[in-house]
């Protein structure tokens, strides 16, 4: 098909296509010709969830899950399909639902809160660096947020599948993304950091792209060091050290302060070392930023896809950073 033609099916699509205002159908629930409607720009809904989660699952991230098509996903369709041997159209097409439907688990499962989930201690996060160094630890804000990045969801989305529920009480029974359990990645050979669509991709010995990631890479002030680089080690929970003088934004006066581990400490919670001093590849406490916003220069990824990441490479890996 055409990508002309492509384009104005999906303009209808996009017309009739549910809104994220009202309660989402299960995915699960969608009839045949619902699961193969073609996935593109401006839509929202049950088949975009759907995408997404099988994607996910695939180790194509479009990051944070949200039911909506935006750019992370485009390139996510597009590196599956690529490393499937599609037409690389970056729309999730009939040849592409082919191949993403041979996963048949659930895209939804039932999850009942534990204990564990709502122990907190949650606590708001300061802005200021030296607030941000009092703290014990930067740990989770709610158990919605907890909740959210357990299962790679966004916390708006994870309220429109469960209305009227309260994330705070263990034994209560929500619905999420079936994304829990996923294989681990097999090691890695070499880590590409695409500054031209915000894409990490971690290729085996062989050259096979076996994961995707979207990032945040650089900024003007901060650009992304293009080159052939090598991962140093990899940390987990890593101590932020907060020094004024590499950030050209940093506040008159301000003091270097050691910021405590946590999910929303500043690197999130890994931090992959790179033999660019003071340069490297961690997660974020702000994963819906992942892919639209700038960086100080490092490479950010959404905590859970750092994790993911962090388990497949080790020290010696080369890293090429490219435009």
């Amino acid at each position: 098909m055409k990508m002309q033609h492509l384009l104005a099916l999906l303009t209808a699509c996009a017309t009739s296509s549910v809104t994220l205002a009202a309660p989402l159908p299960n995915p699960d629930t969608l009839t045949e010709t619902e699961r193969a409607q073609l996935i593109g720009p401006k839509m929202k809904g049950s088949a975009v969830l759907r995408a997404q989660v099988l994607l996910d699952r695939a180790r194509f991230s479009s990051g944070e899950i949200d039911a909506a098509y935006g750019q992370n996903l485009r390139n996510a369709v597009s590196g599956y399909q690529k490393a499937n041997r599609l037409q690389d159209t970056g729309i999730v097409d009939a040849p592409t639902w082919a191949v993403l439907n041979t996963d048949t688990a659930p895209v939804l499962v039932a999850y009942t809160i534990l204990d564990a989930d709502v122990a907190g201690p949650f606590h708001p996060i300061p802005t200021d660096w030296a607030d941000k160094a009092k703290l014990k630890e930067l740990g989770y804000r709610s158990a919605r947020e907890a909740l959210g990045e357990k299962f790679h969801v966004s916390p708006k989305l994870l309220d429109q599948l469960n209305p009227g529920k309260s994330f705070t009480s263990a034994g209560e029974e929500i619905m999420v993304p079936n994304v829990a359990g996923t294989p681990e990645l097999p090691k890695a050979a070499k880590i590409i950091v695409d500054q031209s669509d915000r894409t990490l991709s971690l290729v085996d010995a062989d050259g096979k792209v076996i994961a995707q990631f979207p990032v945040t890479t650089g900024s003007k002030h901060d650009p992304l060091p293009l080159g052939d680089w090598k991962v140093n080690g990899v940390a987990r929970n890593p101590v932020f050290h907060y020094n004024p003088k590499l950030f050209w934004d940093a506040e008159p006066g301000e003091a270097k302060a050691k910021i405590a581990a946590g999910p929303n400490n500043p690197v999130g919670v890994v931090w992959i070392d790179l033999s660019k001093e003071h340069y490297g590849i961690h997660g974020t406490p702000e994963p819906a930023t992942i892919g639209k916003t700038q960086s100080h220069g490092c490479i950010r990824l959404t905590n859970w896809d750092a994790s993911a990441l962090a388990q497949a490479v080790a020290t010696g890996v080369d890293v090429l950073l490219q435009k």
